[in-house]
């Protein structure tokens, strides 16, 4: 690993900042202890609640961590389609007995970026990563100024030569395959959130034929044999979500948890159900339903839809919850957190032991 992650992390496993409430700070932290990178996701959350999470991390481990930042998205120009949508929507709401969330063309495009910003201007954290878009120079310099290194989340080469054209440390790699989100830097619009993107391994290569910065992979790494493969293509270390989602320190809901591994739930597709924007879940009745006519506006389908979400958690029914999983969401283990770095790390070492000249083979 290049000089300053290794001073970051003792092996080269990094815990993804699941927005939503998975990442909370007993994850972040014994991902860290244990010798990973753990992470914070201030995404949805307020300036003040980032802050209050980042103390209650210093309080659980002296070790680095992250913090990740969504970038501002486009004010959006038409609430016709998302108009459109809250009626089709109308028999959940009848259904959960909730009502849908109110449009604001404005409302929660920035998620309050300036503002943490200055919070971790003013009080820095070991790493600060961005999801959908790349900060201007002008804002990485002003993290490089106080020491923090910055990790800019892509899904093509070219976000990656942009990233580094505008001074991050490194580059998040986002496969197809991963869980969540799809981190693009521009939602296309005629997209119909199926997905035509490229496969971590192959998408490792040509970032790294093209940029001079180190490379994290992420999407749909669960094993260390996979975090091999992810380095022999170019990576320097691999982001794990969806492995660390079933976790007891994931604040997932139990639900969501139980479902990774349930055989109820044998796929996942990209969706824009849930928020307006392509991401990754485990197909259930919300996703079927509503997933084909979802439009492309983001964060507004997001509040439309939050109060939905939380009713069907609330009554226990997994159908209508965003159940967020990568595709290797069915080799989830249910292990504390720390013990799963430790058995990725061994299962890495043996993977690469494997490959030497007199090896014996492909790692178990």
């Amino acid at each position: 690993m290049p000089s300053a992650l290794t001073d970051l992390c003792r092996y080269p496993i990094v815990q993804a900042p699941m927005a939503g409430g998975a990442a909370r700070p007993e994850l972040a932290a014994a991902v860290s202890e244990a010798g990973g990178l753990g992470f914070l996701a201030a995404g949805y959350k307020t300036a003040d609640g980032m802050y209050e999470e980042i103390k209650q991390l210093r309080r659980l481990t002296g070790r680095p961590f992250g913090v990740n930042l969504f970038m501002p998205q486009p004010t959006l120009a038409d609430v016709t389609a998302v108009e459109v949508y809250r009626e089709q929507l109308a028999g959940e709401s009848a259904w959960y007995e909730t009502p849908l969330g109110e449009i604001d063309p404005q409302g929660g495009v920035d998620d309050g970026y300036e503002a943490k910003l200055a919070i971790l201007r003013e009080d820095p954290v070991p790493v600060v990563s961005f999801a959908f878009g790349c900060p201007s120079r002008a804002v990485l310099d002003s993290l490089a100024k106080v020491g923090t290194y910055t990790v800019v989340t892509v899904t093509t080469t070219a976000e990656a030569q942009a990233a580094q054209w505008s001074g991050a440390d490194a580059v998040c790699v986002q496969g197809i395959e991963a869980g969540g989100h799809q981190s693009t830097h521009r939602d296309d619009p005629q997209a119909d959130g199926s997905g035509a993107g490229i496969g971590l391994l192959s998408l490792i290569a040509q970032v790294y034929e093209a940029v001079q910065i180190p490379i994290i992979a992420a999407g749909g790494l669960m094993r260390g044999s996979q975090i091999a493969a992810a380095q022999a293509a170019g990576a320097a270390a691999a982001q794990l979500g969806t492995a660390f989602l079933i976790t007891p320190e994931s604040g997932a809901n139990i639900l969501h948890k139980q479902a990774l591994t349930n055989p109820l739930f044998t796929r996942t597709e990209l969706t824009r159900a849930f928020s307006g924007r392509p991401a990754r879940g485990l197909v259930n009745r919300f996703l079927r339903e509503h997933g084909p006519y979802a439009p492309a506006a983001y964060p507004a389908v997001h509040h439309l839809t939050s109060g939905l979400r939380k009713a069907a958690a609330k009554a226990g029914d997994a159908q209508g919850m965003a159940l967020w999983a990568g595709q290797g969401h069915r080799m989830a283990r249910e292990l504390p957190a720390g013990r799963l770095v430790e058995v990725l790390v061994a299962e890495l070492a043996a993977a690469r032991a494997a490959l030497q000249p007199g090896g014996t083979g492909a790692a178990s």
